[in-house]
This record gives C-alpha cells, sequence and structure tokens, in this order.
C-alpha cells in the first residue's frame, strides 16, 4: 500500500506515540503513508513523533474508549491497534487493565466496523502462550494465560477474530514476542528487562534477574518488530490469519545479563537474583513460519546489534544515567512500590 497517483493512504495507529507504535508511524510515513496517531500520552511521549508530526502524521490526545476517536477513525484505511496496559500493570490493577486491553478493543472494532476500514491489525502478545510455551510455539499452540495481561490480551484477541467471522471486517492477529530497543520503557510498571538492565550497567549498579535466571524469552529488535506489523496491514493474504512475530532466538536471562555486561563493557558490574515475579513464565520463543510464508518477515538485527543500538541511543539522548534509574521500579508489579518510586521522582526532580 505504497503512496498512490490519488494520494497517500490513510491509517490509524491507537498507542502511536508510544515505543512500538511511534517506530511504527515512522516507517508509515516512509512507505508514504499518512498516519493518524491516537495516544492518551500516559505511556506515549509527544517527542517520540516531533520529527514526523506535520502534513503526513497527526496526534489526537485521546483514550481508545472515548467515543470521539471514530471520527479521527473515518476514512482511514487499515487501523493498527496497539495501545494497551501492560503485564506488571495487570498485577496491580487487573480490572482497569481488563477494560483498556479487552474492553477497549471492543470498543475499537465496532468504530472499525462503522467506519468500513478495510483492515484492523491487532498486536496481542507471546503471553497468551503462558505456561504451555515450551519452544518454539506455533500458533496453534495451547493457550495458558498466567496473568490478567495474558487472559485480557487473548480476550481481545477472540473479540478481534469474531468481528472476522461474524461481521466480515477484515482482520489481522499479531502475537508479538519480547520488542526491544531505543524508547523502550525502563520506568514505572512498564519497564521492561533490557533497558533495565542496560541503564543499571551503564550505571555500574548490579543487574537484578528474578528467580534462577533459566527463564527464556524470545527477543527482537523494535525495528523488525514495526516492520512486520506494517506488513500486516499491507499484505492481502494475511487477512484473518495469526501470526506469531519474533526473533525465533531462545535466550536466557541469565544469557542476558551477560550479554548486557559485554556490550558496556564493564566487567565489575554483579547480576544478583531476587525471589521469582508472580506468575512468571519459563520459556518463551517464537515458530515464525506463518509470519515468513505470508509477510515475507524475517528479522534482521541480531540481539548484540540490538543492545549496542539501544545503548548508543540512550548515550546519545542528553539524559543521565542516574537520571533515568530514578524512573525505575525494581519490583515493578507491586503498587506501593511504585508509588513510592514515583514519590522519589519528585523529590529528585
Amino acid at each position: 500500500m505504497e503512496a498512490t497517483a490519488a494520494g497517500p493512504r490513510r491509517i490509524m495507529i491507537t498507542g502511536g506515540a508510544g515505543f512500538i507504535g511511534s517506530e511504527l508511524a515512522h516507517q508509515a510515513v516512509r512507505r508514504g503513508l499518512v498516519v493518524e496517531v491516537v495516544d492518551n500520552l500516559v505511556n506515549g511521549r509527544r517527542e517520540y513523533l516531533a520529527d514526523i508530526l506535520g502534513d503526513r502524521c497527526h496526534l489526537t490526545v485521546a483514550d481508545v474508549r472515548d467515543p470521539g476517536i471514530d471520527d479521527v477513525m473515518a476514512g482511514c484505511d487499515v487501523v493498527y491497534h496497539l495501545a494497551c496496559l501492560c503485564v506488571r500493570h495487570s498485577i496491580h490493577s487487573p480490572f482497569e487493565n481488563h477494560d483498556v486491553n479487552a474492553t477497549g478493543t471492543m470498543r475499537m472494532l465496532e468504530a472499525a466496523r462503522a467506519a468500513q476500514v478495510g483492515r484492523f491489525v491487532y498486536t496481542s502478545s507471546a503471553e497468551v502462550y503462558g505456561s504451555a510455551c515450551s519452544g518454539p510455539v506455533p500458533e496453534e499452540g495451547e493457550m495458558a494465560p498466567t496473568n490478567p495481561y495474558a487472559a485480557a490480551k487473548l480476550g481481545a484477541e477472540s473479540y478481534v477474530r469474531a468481528f472476522n467471522v461474524c461481521y466480515g471486517l477484515p482482520t489481522v492477529v499479531l502475537r508479538l514476542f519480547n520488542t526491544f530497543g531505543p524508547r523502550e520503557h525502563h520506568e514505572g510498571d512498564c519497564g521492561e528487562v533490557i533497558p533495565k538492565f542496560l541503564l543499571r550497567a551503564l550505571a555500574g549498579q548490579p543487574l537484578v534477574v528474578f528467580g534462577d535466571g533459566t527463564q527464556t524469552r524470545d527477543f527482537n529488535f523494535v525495528e523488525d518488530t514495526a516492520r512486520a506489523i506494517l506488513e500486516a496491514g499491507l499484505e492481502p493474504r494475511a487477512v484473518g490469519r495469526v501470526m506469531n512475530i519474533g526473533s525465533g532466538r531462545e535466550t536466557s536471562i541469565n544469557a542476558l545479563a551477560h550479554a548486557v555486561i559485554d556490550v558496556v563493557g564493564d566487567p565489575r558490574v554483579e547480576i544478583v537474583h531476587d525471589d521469582p515475579r508472580p506468575a512468571d513464565i519459563a520459556r518463551m520463543c517464537a515458530n515464525g513460519a506463518r509470519a515468513r510464508d505470508v509477510l515475507g518477515y524475517a528479522p534482521e538485527v541480531t540481539l548484540t546489534e540490538g543492545l549496542r543500538r539501544l545503548k548508543d541511543w540512550y548515550l546519545a539522548e542528553g539524559v543521565t544515567v542516574d537520571a533515568l534509574l530514578t524512573e525505575e521500579c525494581v519490583h515493578n508489579w507491586v503498587g506501593e512500590e511504585l508509588m513510592a518510586t514515583a514519590a522519589q521522582r519528585v523529590s529528585v526532580a
């Protein structure tokens, strides 16, 4: 779906000022598309879109549950629905997490049906496999959610498929594995392991591994993930499909910690172990055959190269590592610790 003689095509990205969404918006603009971003800026940031805002990219500050986004959706050919609340948030606030991730998705689907959009791409999560993920998992694998976020994502997937079958809305479901890279969250309950490890290593602080560190994840660089998402809205054969988006490489958290230390180049950085996180998953790795066959997708950036790029991005941002670490919450699924960390940030500021 490139720009045509009649003018560029228009897409909508919910959560488009966030980590993955902003990368998707940049790639879409480079492809000649007009991008309507909807983001409530709770986790997203306007500055992530600053260099593309204008005639080709517009930002509407709104929640996906707001009726007003119907007007933004009007005339859009494809809706990419990325807006959500994260895994750790669901542990301390399960009802709100469900309201945004499941009910909010149904709200978006009904708006898309009314607007007769040409494609609705939903970004789900590999978390839906839960404890059933025992190796490179295919899309037909067992679903065994272990936390409220995963349950809400699986529920939303069911609505997406139901709107496809019942109403004929052209939909695609993408199960994203662990995406990392520039603009990834290190702060609050959105903080992820790679930026937390990297910032701690740069500051010479210990890397905190929960449990014994043998649990594995499939880490995929954000440029690769966004490229697959964009293509899912353009490739006709994607309609009605569910596809895993990952690297196909399985990395233990212990191995990740050592890889981060190697990239930072400070062997004095220690690795410490803490109690396991609640309902943590033992293994996670994508079988990406379907995305390869349907989308022609293959990851291009290795874990080591991606870590180097993220390190360079932090060092070029002009904010000290120590300042960024004031926003980190170690046990970021615990509501009381999150509030204490927020209070600390205010006092430091």
